[in-house]
């Protein structure tokens, strides 16, 4: 069945850094869209960034733009969130997505991917993300 991993979570200060980590298995890793997504206590899932599994098209929240890379790396099957120059209000849980089991075409995954969650059939445990001022 389709698991997907999260890691790399941890409590740093602001300006700081952090790598998240998606293990992804149980279907064919390339042609899908895989995104990352954040929740904050009291606030709706957001999406954080996407990426076309099949072609490396990277797609991110304004929010993010710009101190945010989300990778692929293809023979780990694991999507990476290299998150820099992080801000308090980055806090939140990070949870790591991907749309469906089978493969699905590059049109399907783009900018709008970012605010459809249902979208996405599958979702990880999550790794929290503590930011300090």
């Amino acid at each position: 069945q389709v698991q997907l991993v999260e890691s790399g979570g941890g409590s740093v200060q602001a300006g700081g850094s952090l790598r998240l980590s998606c293990e992804a298995s149980g279907y064919t890793f390339s042609w899908h869209c895989m995104g990352w997504f954040r929740q904050a206590p009291g606030k709706e899932r957001e999406g954080v960034a996407v990426i076309y599994t099949g072609g490396g098209s990277t797609y991110y929240a304004d929010s993010v733009k710009g101190r945010f890379t989300i990778s692929q790396d293809n023979v780990k099957n694991t999507v990476y969130l290299q998150m820099n120059s992080l801000k308090p209000e980055d806090t939140a849980m990070y949870y790591c997505a991907v749309d469906k089991v089978w493969p699905t075409p590059s049109q399907s995954c783009g900018f709008e991917s970012l605010t459809q969650r249902k979208g996405f059939g599958y979702w990880g445990q999550g790794t929290q993300v503590t930011i300090s001022s």
